[in-house]
């Protein structure tokens, strides 16, 4: 009788575990299928390479067996641990002269009456369009202690032979990695402002607020929070750049991360000694990233309701003319300049020869269209894969924003924190990991064109991240719960409402994600192989044999390809383009 109950009983808890596990497999939606899917492909897609980086880091060369050597040889030389000081040091200056930039001039666009908006927004678009390394080329041409054009025109002037600048230097590598920079700073606080209710303002006015405390007190606390995440994206993006410390770093003598990873990664290769070298990177980003969170936290910011309010136009009277100066002059040094002598090499027989009849030629386009063997293909592959890996990295970010936001998963933060690490690789240390990855048998994807995409989508995945996030989290959940009430699953809810709530927001993400990945340098150059060649690496080749007119002639034509492509995205997005509003 009493095995008899011990059986029934058994046989109940049997039932009920067998009911909870249906009624639990009952509540699985289909979305929640799609969902674990999407979060499996990006865990792999970004642990993999991650992980990589991590084990080699670890790992003895020859033996394959745990060691510390790799850290011991990574920083056992002050000049190794100097680069990594420089870098910090070189990523806060471009921090506070992007801001110094950008802030001002986002307010001014956004909030004044300043004349001329359009004009200068006009024109910070082209720091967004042109690549780092062609502004650099272009600051080399300017300002190079020898022959640049600014220190020639300074001796005719006065007589002498005295430079009055010198691109290589610390001054002059934070200045041109702040102009291309800066941009990233200028889109989300622009945004940030255009969301500013005036009633808020308005009432600190009613009270006997002034306009410096009603900004104070009002304006620059309900910014704050794109403040900080776009100054920790600009830092993170600096210290990870490329090509603009390889042009102006090594003659300043200045060292970085980047130029002694691509030591490491010269002959004979250290994968694993670089890898150690880029951990204390990733330590330092998961701090800042905290940082951030905690001083988010202590308050809370409402910078985006429902309903858009009136936003009043802040009259400037008499100073006006005085920010449109200074936005001009920002952009001057951003864009006209480099562009102007850019343009002027790229017809010049000789770029050192000046303004001239004589000097002008057409042979650098007919060069790089007609007759260079890599240039044509390279330009089709440049624009491909990043188109490609623009609308990969939107849809999975969007992906794990919303998982991450709506807390559909467990250790959802740890996806977060996985999905902003790649801003902290280098992208030579991410090339290497996804060389190690996913070039090597069995996968064998190197020199191929899905090679380049997965390393473009895991190198964009924090734009697209934080790009979605934000619009995510703009998003109450009560609206979508009102599509389920009705009797729409979540897939419903995110295409009917997410989704439209958020096309401007995924349009200015693909764009901010195309644009760098058509120019991606760091990342392709150990990547791609014969057949795959990127303009970039075109570029790069092109520089380091002196060929600066044809250099600028296929920077020219590159910018040109990239510029159509973005006008047909205002011809389509009109007023939404880029988070923009007439």
């Amino acid at each position: 009788m009493t095995l008899v109950s011990s059986s029934s009983s058994q046989r109940d808890t049997s039932f009920a575990g067998a009911g909870a596990h249906v009624a639990w497999f009952r509540r699985l939606q289909p979305s929640g299928l799609l969902w674990i899917v999407l979060a499996a492909i990006l865990a792999v897609l970004i642990v993999a390479p991650v992980g990589m980086l991590v084990m080699k880091s670890f790992t003895h060369p020859d033996s394959g067996g745990f060691t510390i050597q790799n850290y011991i040889d990574a920083y056992g030389k002050a000049r190794h641990v100097q680069a990594l000081v420089n870098t910090l040091y070189m990523g806060a200056a471009v921090v506070v002269l992007s801001l110094l930039f950008a802030v001002p001039l986002a307010w001014a666009c956004t909030r004044t009456n300043m004349p001329g908006r359009n004009l200068i927004r006009f024109g910070i678009f082209g720091a967004f369009v042109m690549p780092p390394y062609l502004g650099g080329v272009g600051w080399i041409l300017l300002a190079g202690p020898n022959s640049g054009w600014l220190n020639v025109a300074w001796q005719w002037l006065t007589g002498g032979t005295e430079s009055i600048v010198n691109i290589f230097s610390f001054p002059g590598l934070v200045l041109v990695m702040a102009i291309n920079t800066y941009f990233t700073i200028f889109i989300l606080v622009s945004a940030a402002f255009e969301m500013i209710n005036s009633e808020m303002e308005d009432a600190a006015n009613i009270l006997g607020a002034g306009p410096f405390t009603t900004a104070m007190k009002v304006t620059l606390p309900l910014v704050l929070p794109s403040i900080l995440g776009s100054a920790l994206l600009t830092f993170l993006i600096s210290i990870a750049l490329y090509g603009v410390p390889a042009l102006i770093s090594i003659p300043a003598r200045f060292p970085v991360v980047v130029i002694q990873l691509s030591e490491f990664f010269s002959f004979p290769l250290r994968i694993e000694v670089a890898a150690a070298y880029s951990i204390p990177l990733l330590l330092i980003t998961a701090g800042l990233l905290t940082l951030q969170k905690k001083v988010l936290s202590r308050k809370g910011y409402t910078a985006v309701s429902g309903k858009g309010g009136e936003r009043r136009i802040v009259n400037l009277g008499k100073w006006r003319w005085a920010a449109f100066a200074y936005s001009l002059f920002v952009v001057m040094l951003s864009v006209i300049m480099p562009l102007l002598v850019l343009v002027m090499a790229a017809f010049s027989k000789s770029w050192v020869g000046g303004l001239s009849l004589d000097n002008l030629t057409l042979q650098n386009f007919h060069y790089v269209l007609f007759e260079h063997s890599s240039s044509q293909k390279a330009l089709v592959t440049s624009l491909a894969t990043g188109a490609a890996a623009a609308t990969a990295a939107i849809l999975l970010a969007l992906a794990i924003a919303y998982i991450v936001q709506r807390r559909l998963l467990p250790m959802s933060e740890v996806l977060a924190f996985l999905s902003m690490s790649p801003f902290v690789i280098p992208g030579i240390v991410l090339a290497i990991g996804f060389y190690a990855v996913y070039a090597l048998p069995p996968v064998g994807l190197y020199g191929t064109y899905l090679i380049l995409i997965l390393a473009f989508t895991t190198r964009f995945l924090p734009v697209a991240y934080t790009t979605s996030m934000a619009g995510v989290r703009a998003i109450h959940p009560e609206m979508e719960e009102a599509v389920r009430i009705l009797g729409g699953g979540r897939l419903v809810a995110v295409r009917k409402v997410v989704g439209p709530l958020l096309k401007r927001t995924l349009a200015s993400g693909w764009l901010l994600i195309f644009v760098p990945a058509a120019q991606e340098l760091s990342t392709a150059v150990f990547l791609v192989g014969p057949n795959t060649r990127v303009v970039s690496v075109v570029l790069l080749d092109m520089s380091e044999e002196g060929l600066l007119e044809r250099l600028s002639a296929l920077g020219s034509v590159l910018l040109v390809i990239i510029v159509a492509v973005m006008a047909i995205g205002v011809r389509f997005l009109g007023r939404d383009f880029m988070l923009r509003r007439s």
